[in-house]
């Protein structure tokens, strides 16, 4: 397939070439550091390759965005980066930890240890309370909360009145403010938010981008999104696009129009027959 044409701002690159999301930005030590990947599922006719030899470096304490059409391949790279799944083949190295031939309990343990969640569905427990919800990823793992560090999270996501109240008594954005909380109290190398917003009206949704953004900008945390929209992934300081299971272009400081103009170019260039 060719690479679809890159908007303003934009670098349209191989999938193999280093440090995408700091094109056309200072450099930044990676926090996970991804080479070579391949994903497929199924075999045969009925194979699908979600990942195409893809290497890329995620810029600590930066914000980046991940988009791509359906089946793009961006739910599949953000899981093989954060050890819910295994590539077929290359590495990934999360901090100081490499991936890739790790047994179970070991990436169990770095699931635990460097590495927070954020889901469309919140997945919080609803006969626990917010602060139960919160510290519950510690509880699990035999670990304290620091104290200090909990005010200081719980003050960010403007939780304090709210912290003994179930998830049924609180809102969607309120319950996503719980969800990005969790994340943060056990201090994370590296959260990764698939969807955060789906869920969420856009006044909603804009609150909690926000709240990721200040994440990034007033805690030094590195913030990997997956997302379809536009007006999200311009929170992000860079845009990773992918596109049948290809990295074919970036973005550094991206705006909602920028962005929407390279999704429709890959949709375009997608569209194109063969030998186009």
């Amino acid at each position: 397939m060719n690479a679809p044409l890159a908007a303003s701002g934009t670098t349209t690159l191989s999938s193999a070439e280093p440090d995408l999301t700091t094109a056309s930005a200072p450099a930044a030590r990676a926090a996970v550091v991804a080479r070579g990947l391949t994903k497929t599922y199924g075999s045969g006719d009925a194979a699908v390759h979600a990942l195409r030899d893809v290497s890329v470096d995620i810029a600590e304490a930066r914000f980046t965005a991940v988009m791509g059409p359906s089946g793009s391949g961006k739910s599949t790279l953000m899981h093989v980066l954060a050890g819910l799944d295994t590539a077929d083949s290359g590495e990934v190295t999360v901090g100081p930890a490499r991936l890739t031939g790790m047994k179970d309990k070991e990436l169990t343990r770095l699931r635990r240890d460097y590495v927070g969640f954020i889901f469309q569905q919140f997945n919080l427990v609803p006969t626990l309370t917010a602060r139960e919800n919160l510290l519950l990823p510690l509880q699990l793992a035999g670990r304290k909360a620091d104290p200090a560090w909990f005010d200081v999270v719980v003050d960010a996501v403007g939780l304090g009145h709210r912290l003994s109240h179930r998830p049924s008594e609180l809102s969607g954005g309120q319950q996503q403010r719980v969800a990005v909380a969790r994340a943060l109290v056990s201090r994370p190398q590296v959260i990764f938010a698939d969807e955060p917003t789906g869920n969420l009206d856009s006044r909603t949704g804009a609150e909690v981008l926000g709240l990721l953004r200040a994440c990034v900008d007033d805690f030094g945390q590195t913030i990997v999104m997956v997302t379809h929209d536009p007006m999200s992934a311009a929170h992000a300081d860079s845009v990773i696009f992918l596109d049948d299971g290809q990295i074919v272009s970036t973005m550094a400081r991206p705006t909602a129009d920028g962005v929407l103009a390279v999704m429709r170019s890959i949709s375009t260039t997608h569209d194109l027959p063969a030998g186009a």
